[in-house]
């Protein structure tokens, strides 16, 4: 072994910790509680002078965010973030590949931890306005599109500090779990779902940390109540499925040099659940390199084979009613009354930070707050004429995306053919903010968001929707109107398409 250099990975680091922040700081508190009693010597002062701190070898850390990710991180050699080792992913799993050198995904993951951490800190301290009731009203609800796609702030197949911190941040301002579950509404489920499972997840967290204080010579011997959040409840179905986003990452986190074992690990909030196969585990049936036995291979295709005999029955039998069936059926033909059409006001309008085409509004529908819709239209409208401007709205759109704004609607124009024209359609003076728009001989009732997209009928009805030859707003002919009269191009831009 000569001209060898050997260099532990291991790890010792000093806390200091006042008891103040430890009374106060619900993460701090359990990040200090949970990390390894044999790296880390905990220094309880009640010195008013001292600040929190954490020293590892010549350096020493005095930021809260940094000395928490550093803790969980790579200043101790993951400890609180590999899925071989521990089953607490504190940073998703990103942190572990460092030592095979980090993917760019990881890096963006490690940089949105950052970030999010941030925006708890603004709202801790009420930076700018962060942490009033307004702010964090609106948070709640921007979060309910940025998690429409995705089960936590960054990808990872558990809360990570990013989620726990800014959870704790929000519930920690808001006084109760009622007046909390008032702020988020009805309609913000994924924020509800998040929510939910971040507050279940520290649950948990505080009984493995009470119960590793109990057996080690920490210093520490509480730890401060959990702020009340959201009680989780049962949904019958789950609140979104996307498939592999954060299997993704899981499988990264599993495939790092601390773990040789399988990982399995899964979102635990209801109804949803993602979960990563062990490494080298072959799918169901086989797959590339895998060989099976001859009564695999038998018994696989017996299965296939009384499927399909299954599906035939059943379509033999579906086909032998169908007649039957359409004669009795009732007419469900779709039309413009699954579309949930209502008058808005738009009662703030900026322009998008990073798009030139897009401006972002707060559009009033009748709904306890307004609405965050998106549109394009700075290429036809000054920001001025966008204030306090009388829309129609269609309002029964999955909330999406939309250059990172979270958009839940869309504002209804008139647009010639080639799209080089565009005018609001507008409901007549008069009618009520959140008034259905009812068009003339269709009767029922709007369709939820999720069969509007999953059946893309919006698609199939909005080539009829338009304007006729006076400039009202017609589908198939039939005028689309309000108590206070028909719906029209604000300009009366005739025989134009309404989108």
């Amino acid at each position: 072994m000569t001209g060898t250099v050997v260099s532990s990975r291991s790890a010792l680091a000093t806390i200091t910790l006042p008891t103040s922040l430890l009374a106060t700081d619900h993460l701090v508190a359990l990040i200090t509680a949970i990390s390894p009693p044999y790296q880390t010597t905990i220094n309880l002062t009640n010195n008013k002078n001292d600040t929190f701190s954490l020293t590892i070898g010549p350096d020493t850390l005095t930021h809260r965010n940094s000395i928490l990710r550093h803790l969980c991180g790579i200043g101790l050699q993951n400890a609180l973030d590999s899925v071989g080792s521990s089953p607490l992913l504190f940073l998703g799993g990103h942190a572990a590949t460092s030592f095979a050198g980090a993917s760019p995904q990881s890096a963006l993951a490690m940089a949105g931890t950052s970030s999010w951490m941030s925006v708890a800190s603004s709202i801790r301290d009420n930076h700018d306005g962060g942490g009033s009731m307004e702010s964090v009203s609106k948070l709640l609800h921007q979060l309910n599109g940025y998690l429409s796609t995705k089960s936590f702030l960054v990808n990872s197949p558990e809360p990570t500090l990013a989620d726990l911190d800014l959870y704790l941040a929000i519930v920690s301002k808001v006084s109760s779990g009622e007046k909390l579950d008032t702020m988020v509404g009805k309609e913000n489920v994924h924020t509800r779902r998040w929510l939910e499972q971040c507050g279940a997840t520290l649950e948990e967290l505080h009984l493995v940390a009470l119960k590793k204080l109990q057996y080690s010579k920490s210093k520490i011997t509480t730890l401060p109540t959990l702020p009340e959040g959201l009680s989780p409840k049962a949904r019958a179905l789950p609140v979104f499925c996307y498939g592999d986003d954060d299997e993704v990452v899981a499988s990264a986190a599993a495939s790092t040099p601390a773990n040789t074992a399988s990982s399995s690990t899964a979102n635990k909030e209801n109804g949803s659940s993602v979960a990563s196969k062990p490494v080298g585990e072959p799918k169901q049936g086989g797959g590339p390199g895998v060989e099976l036995t001859e009564e695999q291979k038998k018994a696989a295709a017996e299965k296939r084979a009384k499927k399909a005999a299954g599906k035939a029955k059943a379509k033999e039998g579906a086909d032998a009613n169908k007649g039957a069936a359409a004669a009795t059926a009732p007419d469900t033909a779709l039309n413009v009354s699954a579309l949930d059409i209502r008058v808005g006001k738009i009662v703030k309008a900026w322009e998008h930070e990073s798009s030139d085409k897009l401006f972002c509004e707060e559009v009033d529908v009748g709904e306890e707050k307004p609405r965050l819709i998106a549109s394009g239209l700075r290429a036809f409208y000054k920001l001025d004429e966008m204030q306090n401007r009388s829309v129609l709205v269609l309002c029964n759109l999955k909330a999406r995306s939309l250059g990172g704004f979270p958009s839940h609607g869309m504002v209804l124009c008139a647009s010639n053919a080639d799209h080089t024209a565009v005018e609001f359609a507008v409901p007549p003076e008069g009618a009520k903010i959140g008034e259905r728009v009812c068009f003339e001989g269709y009767v029922g009732e709007p369709e939820p968001e999720n069969k509007i997209a999953k059946k893309k009928m919006f698609d199939a009805l909005a080539p009829d929707l338009k304007t006729d030859g006076n400039g009202e707003v017609v589908w198939k002919g039939a005028k689309g109107l309000t108590s206070a009269g028909v719906c029209k191009a604000i300009n009366g831009m005739a025989n134009a398409h309404v989108s």
